[in-house]
């Protein structure tokens, strides 16, 4: 209570999550997908952005264990109607495929989508879809606790004398000068 957190958090969903957002990063898209989907079907029905870039990742995926092969048919068959559906997917897409045009794809100008990054970025969405969907705010607290924290501080160091927080990391104290 003293944190101002809800106590009425399902912490069964908070295991669902953590689920589908390491099943992301560890580039099991066909999982995560699965997840989402028995949390809330609506999820990726209601944002299509959502469910391109899963797509996308899943492409992304099959390229970097080499199959080339599936990966061209996946384009074709879930990807390209995507780009011709919504014209704002279709550069991501032509960006995407570029991957296809190199023998080492570490060393081409959209490598970066090989990158771990791109899987945090698609698990950081995906994971905020959810918390969207459960009505929970997808930002974490504590930066925006700790900026406050700062800033009143920086208030307070004009007015008066305190214990002041010198690191947060650790919240040692540091004794007032007076």
């Amino acid at each position: 209570m003293e944190s101002g957190t809800d106590p009425g958090i399902d912490l069964a969903t908070i295991t669902d999550r953590m689920a589908v957002k390491k099943a992301v990063q560890c580039g099991n898209v066909e999982d995560a997908i699965e997840k989402v989907n028995d949390l809330n079907p609506e999820i990726l029905d209601t944002n299509p952005q959502l469910f391109f870039h899963l797509q996308q990742q899943r492409f992304i995926e099959l390229i970097r264990n080499g199959k080339v092969e599936e990966a061209l048919e996946f384009a074709q068959e879930e990807l390209a109607p995507r780009g011709e559906e919504n014209q704002s997917f279709l550069e991501e897409l032509e960006r995407t495929v570029a991957l296809l045009a190199f023998e080492d794809v570490s060393n081409c100008p959209v490598g970066g989508l090989l990158d771990i990054s791109q899987r945090l970025k698609t698990a950081s969405e995906v994971n905020a879809a959810i918390l969207t969907s459960q009505s929970r705010e997808k930002d974490p607290k504590l930066p925006n606790l700790l900026k406050m924290l700062l800033w009143a501080q920086n208030q307070l160091d004009e007015r008066a004398a305190y214990p002041r927080i010198k690191d947060l990391s650790t919240a040692m104290l540091e004794d007032p000068a007076i």
